[in-house]
This record gives structure tokens, C-alpha cells and sequence, in this order.
């Protein structure tokens, strides 16, 4: 996907980037190049692919009407090298962003990016989502959380479901079906206080396959969630 068949794609969605917003985004792959050398942050790296399979996808949520240019908190958990949250906030500047991210050089390139496109409202903490979620200033904090590509659904509940307001809402972005995932994950997403919503399922400019859960927070998570880190993933409910 090149540069203006990205701003033709959004362009269909009535989203229309501003001459700033064009040059964000190609500060944004100059620098994930850059960086990429150093450390890895990810195996895509040809530009076009980065347009397609990172910029565009994570964008999604915004063109199917699911993000707004709205001053909510938006919580991106595992988001590597910012996505889908930092794109996002490229089209949506009034987004409060935070991200948690367990790998501090990670952390180091977002806080070098987000400097260098002047992004305001955004945080970056490092450590587990685990130590994060039973802390009382993000725990029931946020209205929405992002997850890309990060774990199964029964484990990413146990991640997020707890950082949610009531009436918040997961945001899970994965590349296969999450039927059978769904069916897996039923039981944890009602014990921490949850219900499936909706599954949007997509297709990029490519025609590879997408698919949007959205999980929509009823009542409060059991303290006792998030257990301690590595748990989830290693007796997921």
C-alpha cells in the first residue's frame, strides 16, 4: 500500500489527513526503520507494508466507528512499537493514550516517537499488565483498552477487563476468526465481570482478513484479578 493509496483508503471512510497527519505518519515509519535497527520492534519494514499492515490496520477501530476524536482514556496494552494506539492517535489527537509495554527499550523508542511527533496526553509505563491492573490508580480507569494481536481471549480478558470502567469497552484486533476463541474464553470474560458485544470482521485493502471483538464491561472484576504475572497466560480461566 503505498503512501496515497493509504490516504485514498481513508479517504472512503470520509477521513481525509491533513498535510501534518501525512508527515506524522512519515516521521513515524522513518523512525520505526531507524530504531528497527537497533532493536526489534518488528519484522515488518518495507514501506508499503508498514502503510498496510501496521498503519491501516491499526487504524481500523477509528474507521469502523468504534474510536472517536473524543477526549477518552484509551488504554494499549503490549503495544510494541505503539500500535494500534499512536496511529489512532494521529487521526484522533484528543485520545488519552497510555500505553504499558514490559520492555523498557520499547518504552525508550515510544518516548523518542511520541517526543518527536509532539503527541499531548500520552503515557508510557513500563512493566506488566498484571502489577498495573491491581493498582488502584489504573485498575476501573479507562474507558477503552486496545489489544493487537497480544494473546488468546481468555488470557487478554484477564489482562484488560480489569482496567475498564463499567460500560468500558476491550478492543481486541487479531488477524484469524475468534469464534472458536469466544467459545474458550466465555467463562472468563462473565467471571471478571464482562460480555461479549460484537465481532466486526473486515477485510484490508489487501483482502487479507480482519476481525474486531468487542467486549463491553458490566460490573466490577473480582479483586482477585489480574493474579500475578505470568499467571494468566499460564492457567488461563
Amino acid at each position: 500500500m503505498k503512501k496515497e493509496e493509504f490516504y485514498q483508503a481513508l479517504g472512503k471512510f470520509n477521513i481525509v489527513l491533513t498535510d501534518q497527519q501525512k508527515a506524522d505518519f512519515e516521521l513515524y515509519f522513518k523512525l520505526l526503520v531507524e530504531w528497527n535497527e537497533k532493536m526489534n520492534l518488528t519484522a515488518i519494514t518495507d514501506e508499503e507494508e508498514v502503510y498496510l499492515k501496521h498503519f491501516y490496520d491499526s487504524v481500523a477501530p477509528v474507521l469502523y466507528g468504534l474510536i472517536k476524536n473524543e477526549p477518552v482514556r484509551l488504554l494499549d496494552i503490549g503495544a510494541g512499537a505503539g500500535f494500534p494506539s499512536l496511529p489512532m492517535k494521529i487521526l484522533c489527537p484528543e485520545l488519552q493514550v497510555t500505553i504499558i509495554d514490559s520492555l523498557n527499550k520499547r518504552i525508550n523508542f515510544l518516548t523518542h516517537l511520541t517526543d518527536s511527533l509532539n503527541m499531548e496526553n500520552v503515557s508510557l509505563l513500563h512493566g506488566r499488565a498484571e502489577d498495573f491492573g491491581q493498582n488502584s490508580n489504573y485498575r476501573g480507569q479507562f474507558d477503552l483498552v486496545t489489544a493487537r494481536a497480544v494473546a488468546r481471549l481468555n488470557v487478554l480478558s484477564e489482562l484488560t477487563l480489569p482496567f475498564l470502567k463499567k460500560e468500558g469497552r476491550l478492543l481486541s484486533l487479531k488477524a484469524a476468526q475468534f469464534d472458536e476463541e469466544l467459545v474458550e474464553a466465555k467463562n472468563a470474560i462473565a467471571l471478571l465481570g464482562a460480555k461479549f458485544e460484537e465481532q466486526i470482521d473486515y477485510s484490508l485493502p489487501d483482502e487479507s482478513e480482519r476481525h474486531i471483538a468487542v467486549i463491553s464491561k458490566k460490573k466490577e472484576t473480582p479483586n482477585k484479578y489480574p493474579r500475578k504475572a505470568g499467571t494468566p497466560n499460564k492457567k488461563p480461566l
